[in-house]
């Protein structure tokens, strides 16, 4: 009862912040928890005709037509593809790329380099598809630089060959990204205490030594919380990059689990299997999640960020 009374002492002292939580809550329950009803029409046979309570039920009809589709299990193998490439490269470009601009002494070139970094994030991906589709065309940028070069005479267009796409996906999204990944590991680094770089170097540590027993070490709890989410959102492929960057030559490597429920439900029409897809893959990146913070908790001693 003590307790009670001194949780509603503390509530009622912070009425105005909580009241400022509230719109956030009521947006939360109205877009995140209601549609989770949704997921019933997973076990029915739904159509726009029906509404969730009057559709027929078919039980499991809708996960055994999922395993035996061989076009699902090819969008399997290219989210995992891609995610896993997106995992190794772009999971370690904005810290690699954070600690250089951490490093730079000059104030107004590190603001310079921060600014250019940061803003392809704000363009969108129609913007940044119509450029790389411009960039990787036949006589794009890229041919007529390698042209210059004379690193190669032929000019294919780079977007129609399949075998290509999957790391013009992942550079791709680590141009747009790994700018703004940068943030929450240069806002840890500034937490770091001067103190500790002065000792190293007045030890006789050089950059190299500062950067792996300080600043890592410093910023470990972040790439842990990164690296958990990083790992339950491998089969979330980016369906806008998808969408703009696939097409009818490409599609057999470009088409991803994200790209493959949109057509299946929104232009097929087919709610059910969509949904059935859609609960599926939440599933395992559930499991993904735990999976990734029992790991991080072995790696740091026990210490999870959750």
């Amino acid at each position: 009862m003590k307790k009670i009374k001194r949780h509603f002492k503390e509530f009622k002292s912070q009425a105005t912040l909580q009241l400022m939580v509230i719109p956030g809550l009521v947006f939360m329950f109205v877009f995140s928890y209601i549609p989770i009803y949704g997921l019933l029409i997973a076990f029915k046979r739904y159509t726009v005709l029906d509404t969730f309570s009057t559709a027929e039920w078919v039980g499991l009809d809708n996960f055994r037509i999922i395993l035996s589709d061989p076009i699902f299990w090819t969008s399997v193998r290219n989210t995992l593809g891609i995610s896993f490439i997106k995992l190794m490269i772009g999971f370690t470009v904005p810290i690699i790329l954070a600690i250089m601009i951490y490093e730079i002494a000059n104030g107004k070139f590190k603001k310079t380099v921060q600014t250019i970094t940061y803003l392809p994030h704000f363009l969108s991906w129609i913007i940044l598809g119509g450029m790389l589709i411009s960039w990787l065309s036949t006589n794009g940028l890229l041919n007529q630089i390698l042209s210059i070069l004379k690193i190669s005479y032929k000019r294919p267009n780079w977007l129609l060959d399949p075998n290509k796409y999957w790391m013009i996906a992942v550079l791709s999204d680590i141009w747009k990204s790994s700018g703004w990944g940068t943030i929450l590991y240069l806002a840890s680094m500034a937490r770091i205490d001067p103190s500790l770089y002065e000792a190293a170097r007045i030890d006789g540590a050089n950059r190299m030594k500062q950067i792996r027993y300080i600043t890592l070490p410093g910023i470990s709890r972040i790439i842990s919380l990164n690296f958990i989410l990083a790992i339950s959102g491998i089969l979330g492929s980016n369906l806008d990059q998808t969408l703009v960057l696939m097409n009818s030559q490409n599609r057999a490597k470009a088409e991803v689990i994200s790209s493959y429920v949109y057509k299946m439900g929104v232009v097929q029409g087919d709610f059910s299997y969509a949904t059935a897809v859609g609960l599926g893959t939440s599933v395992i990146s559930l499991i993904l999640l735990i999976f990734g913070n029992r790991l991080t908790k072995k790696l740091n001693d026990n210490e999870s960020v959750f």
